[in-house]
């Protein structure tokens, strides 16, 4: 996610390089062979463009609006996941009891190995996330490139845990159930009342709804009709503009064209680069920062000293 207020034109051009050179090539042969060479005399009338821009700000500004929707209830879910891992930590703190004291060494087990199983969670669920879809492309900047592996939550199970956990389909659902199992186990051995059982588990299955909110979000893409046909809009009316101008201002056509041109291929591209927020890239949600919070939190809950260093911004982003 961009933190800066600007973006350097570098990250810019690495988007749009290709479409400026179209863009320049073709107003310059137009005005040339219109008014240098003198071969034809095609003019389109200022209406024509007209129409056509405004059409197509209206269709870029609805694909816009809905592409950010998707990615601010992306957003709201990891902040839902956020302030559910802190009562996470709390309630299995505060809830489970021990009945004696002879059993509040294996209560304090437990409670250390739910919290920091859920740390694995968290991390486990970013990389899920994360996991390219056939139909996007592959980001081409590497300083962002996930690598897709589970070794962050490998210092938060125990080595029968994370042996199984690395073969499953689904590894976050996995944790889940885990925890789950030791919630039985603590209701069993009477350190949870019925009550106490049923507010913590309510807290369990709000991470099944968070995981499940994300995964719909990560395997149902934007439609493709809006992707594809506004690619193909934005093409058009940039190729239409040279020959509106040329007549009207002459040279001046050429940087003119290249402009309005510029600025409906960044539109479109704004909402092409947010509709999948969980992609890691540049403009995603910031997932490993807010898991690292997450970490930090947690690990303050239990008392632990050895905290995770905040992640720095790397060229004004945050991941």
């Amino acid at each position: 996610m961009f933190i800066n207020r600007n973006i350097g034109w570098k990250v810019i051009f690495h988007y749009t390089w290709k479409g400026l050179i179209y863009y320049t090539v073709l107003s310059v042969t137009v005005y040339l062979l219109h008014d240098y060479y003198n071969l034809f005399h095609l003019h389109l009338p200022f209406t024509t463009i007209t129409a056509i821009s405004t059409a197509l700000s209206i269709f870029l500004g609805f694909k816009n609006n809905n592409a950010y929707d998707r990615w601010w209830e992306a957003r709201q879910i990891w902040g839902l996941l956020v302030n559910y891992s802190r009562a996470w930590a709390r309630e299995v703190l505060i809830m489970i009891i021990p009945e004696d004291a002879e059993q509040a060494a294996e209560v304090r087990e437990l409670q250390h190995r739910m919290i920091y199983r859920h740390i694995a969670f968290v991390h486990a669920l970013r990389v899920f996330l994360r996991r390219p879809q056939p139909y996007n492309k592959t980001d081409l900047e590497e300083m962002y490139e996930d690598r897709n592996e589970y070794s962050d939550t490998e210092s938060f199970l125990s080595p029968s845990e994370y042996k199984v956990f690395c073969k499953k389909n689904n590894p976050p659902n996995y944790l889940l159930n885990l925890q789950g199992e030791d919630l039985k186990r603590a209701y069993q051995r009477g350190w949870l009342s019925d009550y106490r059982f049923t507010k913590v588990e309510e807290i369990l299955v709000e991470f099944n709804n968070i995981q499940g909110r994300c995964e719909r979000i990560k395997n149902t893409p934007f439609p493709r009709q809006y992707s594809f046909s506004s690619r193909v809009f934005v093409f058009i009316h940039a190729s239409l503009l040279p020959f509106v101008f040329v007549e009207e201002i002459g040279w001046a056509s050429m940087p003119v064209s290249v402009i309005i041109s510029f600025v409906f291929l960044t539109l479109d591209l704004l909402g092409e680069r947010i509709e999948d927020p969980f992609e890691n890239r540049m403009e995603g949600i910031p997932m490993t920062a807010m898991s690292l919070t997450i970490e930090t939190n947690l690990k303050e809950h239990w008392g632990d000293k050895d905290l995770p260093k905040p992640q720095p911004a790397v060229k004004g982003i945050v991941l």
